[in-house]
C-alpha cells in the first residue's frame, strides 16, 4: 500500500509540478531570509564605525586641552579633561560598537579592539587623568602626549577592521543573492521546460485529436501514455473516441434502419394515396383493379393476384380483375373452392391450396356488406412482415368501400331517375292531361253540334272554349319544357332569380326589380325548382294579363326560418276568379302543396296583384311546428 502511495505521487503530475512551485518559493524565501539576516547582522555597522571614528577625534581634543592644562593650569581646563576622558571611555564602550565585535577572540577586530581599550586604560586614560602637580612630572606628561598618535594609530586601524567587516558582511549578502538569483533562474527555466513537455505539448496533441474528431476522424488515437494525470487522460480520451466511434457506428446503423422504415412508409403511403386517387376520384372499372394488384405485387414482394366478387343472390364470384397469365388454368375462381368459402373469411389470412400452393385471402367489405374477396399468391417460404398486413388490410377496407359507394351511388343514381320519371309523370298528368282531358269533353260536346247544322251558335261557342283549352294546353307544354330545360348551377337560387327578373324584364320591356336576402335559410336543388318556377309562372302573368308598367320581386329569409317569395305588380289586378286555364294557377298551387306551404293571390286596394307563397323550408320542418309560422306582413 505504502510503495503504491509512493508510486502514485512519483507519478503525479500535480506533485510534480507542485514540487517546481515549492521549490521556486524555497529559493525566493531562503535568499529573502539570509538577505533579512546579513541585513540584520550589518545594521548598526555605520554607527559603530562613526563612534570609532569620533574617538580619534576625541583623542586628539583630549591631547590639546591636556596641553592648555599643562601650560596655564586653569581649573576650567581639568574639567573638560575629565569630561572628555568620560565621553571617550563611554564611546569606546558603546552598544554599537560592542554589537559589531565579533565572539571571536582570535578575530582581527576583536584583538584591534581589546589592544585600543588596553591603552586606553593603561597609558593614556591614567596620564591624562592625574593632572601634573609640580615641575618634576613633566616627563611623565610628555610622554602621555607623545603616545597620543600611536594611540590614534590603532583607532584607526580598529575603524577600518570594522568597515572590512561590515563590507564582508555585505559581500556575503551579495553572494547570497546571487546564487538564490540564479537558482530562481535556473529553477524557473527547468519547470518552464517541464511543464512545457509534461503540460503543454500533450495538451497540444490532444486539442489535435480533438478537432480531428471534430471534422469526423473518429479512428485518430492519442500515443499520450503513462501514469499521470496526462497520461490518464489520454488513456480516457482514447476510450471516448472508441465508445463515440461504437455509438458513431451503431447510430449509422439505427439511421439506416430507420431510412428502411421511412422508405417503406413512403411506399405504403404513396401505394395508399394511388389506389384511394383511383378508387374515389372516378367510376372503379376493372383496369383500377388490375394496376393496384400490379402496385400490392411491385412493392410487397407476392405473387399474381385476382379480385373477385360475388353479387347478391348469385353462387359463383365473378373475377372484375387479375394479373394472371391467361393460360393459368390451375387457379379456379376466387382461389378457393366456392364463393360461400370466399365470404366465409372475414379477416386477412393465408390458405393452403393443392399442390402445395399458398394463397394470401383479404375480404373486400365495408361496414354493411361483403362484397367479395382478394387473393394474392404466396412465394414459398415467404411471410408478410407487420407493416405489410397492416397495409394490405387498410388497402382492402378501402377498396370494399369503394365498391359499396359505387353501389350505393349507382342505386341513388336509379332511385333519382325514378322520381325525376314519377315528377316528369305527375307534371303532366296536372296540367297537359287535364288539359287535353278537357279538350275530349268539348270534342264529344262539338260532335252533336255538327251532326245539326242548326245549332251554330252553340258550336262556335264550343270551339272557342276548345280553342282556348288548346292554347292554354300549348302554354302549359311550353312551360313544361322550360321547367324540364331549368337548371339552378352553382351560384345558387338568387343568382338564378337574378337572371329570370333579367330574362322578363327583356321581354316584357317593364322595370322589375329584385330583392333576395336567403342567408340563414338552406334550401334543397327541389325547393330551389318550385320557387323559382312559381316565380317564373307570376312573372309571365305579369307580362301576359296585368298590363303592368313596373313590378318586384322579394324572396326572403324570415326570422323564425321560413321563406317568403312575393311577386307584386301595379297592373289592372284580378277582377274575377281564374279560370280552368288561366293564369297558370293550377300548376302554381300544385308547386306550393309540394313545398309544404300556402300560395295566396290578392288584389291591392289601388292598382296591381300581389302573388305570395310561404312555405318552410324541409331543413326546419322538423324542428319548428307548422302551425307556429307566421306569414310576413307586407308594406
Amino acid at each position: 500500500m505504502r510503495r503504491l502511495l509512493v508510486n502514485k505521487l512519483q507519478n503525479s503530475l500535480l506533485l510534480r509540478l507542485g514540487g517546481m512551485f515549492a521549490a521556486i518559493t524555497v529559493l525566493a524565501v531562503a535568499s529573502m531570509s539570509t538577505s533579512w539576516m546579513v541585513a540584520e547582522t550589518t545594521q548598526g555597522s555605520g554607527k559603530a564605525i562613526n563612534l570609532a571614528g569620533s574617538l580619534r577625534m576625541q583623542s586628539w581634543r583630549m591631547a590639546s586641552i591636556y596641553q592648555r592644562l599643562l601650560q596655564d593650569g586653569k581649573p576650567e581646563y581639568r574639567e573638560s579633561l575629565q569630561q572628555a576622558v568620560s565621553q571617550f571611555d563611554g564611546d569606546l564602550k558603546a552598544g554599537p560598537i560592542l554589537a559589531v565585535l565579533p565572539a571571536d577572540e582570535t578575530a582581527p577586530l576583536k584583538r584591534v579592539y581589546r589592544q585600543v581599550e588596553s591603552d586606553w586604560r593603561t597609558q593614556i586614560k591614567p596620564g591624562l587623568v592625574n593632572p601634573p602637580a609640580a615641575s618634576g612630572a613633566t616627563l611623565t606628561n610628555a610622554a602621555v602626549l607623545d603616545s597620543i598618535p600611536g594611540f590614534v594609530a590603532r583607532i584607526n586601524d580598529l575603524v577600518k577592521q570594522i568597515e572590512d567587516a561590515a563590507e564582508a558582511k555585505i559581500l556575503v549578502m551579495r553572494v547570497i543573492l546571487g546564487a538564490a538569483v540564479i537558482a530562481t533562474i535556473l529553477v524557473v527555466a527547468l519547470s518552464i521546460y517541464l511543464v512545457k513537455n509534461i503540460l503543454v505539448h500533450p495538451l497540444r496533441d490532444l486539442l489535435e485529436v480533438a478537432d480531428q474528431i471534430g471534422q469526423g476522424n473518429l479512428a485518430v488515437r492519442t500515443d499520450l501514455t503513462g501514469e499521470d494525470e496526462i497520461g490518464r487522460l489520454g488513456q480516457a480520451f482514447n476510450h471516448m473516441a472508441e465508445d463515440l466511434s461504437k455509438l458513431y457506428q451503431n447510430l449509422e446503423g439505427r439511421v439506416e434502419e430507420k431510412t428502411a422504415e421511412l422508405t417503406i412508409a413512403n411506399r405504403s403511403l404513396e401505394l395508399l394515396y394511388h389506389s384511394i386517387a383511383r378508387l374515389y376520384n372516378g367510376p372503379v372499372a376493372p383496369d383500377t383493379y388490375a394496376i393496384l394488384l400490379k402496385d400490392l405485387e411491385n412493392v410487397l414482394g407476392v405473387g399474381h393476384g385476382l379480385a373477385c366478387l360475388v353479387e347478391a343472390g348469385e353462387t359463383r364470384a365473378r373475377v372484375i380483375a387479375s394479373t394472371l397469365r391467361p393460360d393459368r388454368s390451375d387457379v379456379d375462381l376466387c382461389g378457393l373452392m366456392s364463393c360461400a368459402e370466399c365470404l366465409a373469411h372475414s379477416a386477412l389470412a393465408v390458405h393452403s391450396l393443392q399442390g402445395g400452393r399458398r394463397v394470401l385471402s383479404l375480404p373486400l367489405k365495408d361496414t354493411e356488406q361483403h362484397y367479395g374477396v382478394l387473393q394474392l399468391e404466396m412465394p414459398p417460404g415467404r411471410e408478410l412482415a407487420p407493416w405489410q398486413t397492416q397495409l394490405l388490410d387498410a388497402l382492402s377496407r378501402h377498396i370494399g368501400i369503394a365498391i359499396g359507394t359505387a353501389r350505393r351511388t349507382e342505386q341513388s343514381r336509379r332511385l333519382s331517375l325514378l322520381e325525376e320519371r314519377a315528377a316528369l309523370a305527375r307534371e303532366l298528368h296536372d296540367s297537359l292531361a287535364q288539359s287535353l282531358a278537357y279538350m275530349k269533353i268539348q270534342v264529344s260536346r262539338l260532335k252533336p253540334f255538327i251532326e245539326h247544322p242548326g245549332a251554330g251558335s252553340e258550336a262556335a261557342e264550343v270551339l272557342a272554349e276548345l280553342r282556348e283549352g288548346l292554347n292554354s294546353a300549348y302554354r302549359q307544354l311550353r312551360e313544361l319544357l322550360t321547367t324540364f330545360r331549368l337548371r339552378i348551377e352553382g351560384e345558387g337560387l338568387a343568382a338564378a332569380l337574378q337572371t329570370t327578373v333579367t330574362e322578363f324584364a327583356g321581354r316584357g320591356d317593364i322595370p322589375i326589380t329584385l330583392e333576395a336576402h336567403l342567408a340563414g335559410c338552406t334550401l334543397t336543388s327541389n325547393e330551389e325548382i318550385h320557387t323559382l318556377q312559381i316565380v317564373r309562372e307570376a312573372l309571365s302573368n305579369v307580362l301576359n294579363h296585368a298590363q303592368a308598367r313596373q313590378a318586384e320581386v322579394r324572396v326572403l329569409c324570415n326570422s323564425d326560418g321560413s321563406v317568403s317569395a312575393t311577386v307584386t305588380d301595379d297592373g289592372i289586378g284580378v277582377h274575377q276568379p281564374a279560370g280552368a286555364h288561366h293564369y297558370g294557377m293550377t300548376i302554381m298551387e300544385e308547386r306550393a302543396r309540394n313545398l309544404g306551404g300556402t300560395l295566396s293571390v290578392e288584389s291591392l286596394p289601388a292598382f296591381g296583384t300581389r302573388v305570395t307563397l310561404h312555405f318552410m323550408p324541409s331543413a326546419r320542418r322538423d324542428t319548428i311546428p307548422i302551425h307556429s309560422v307566421q306569414l310576413p306582413t307586407h308594406p
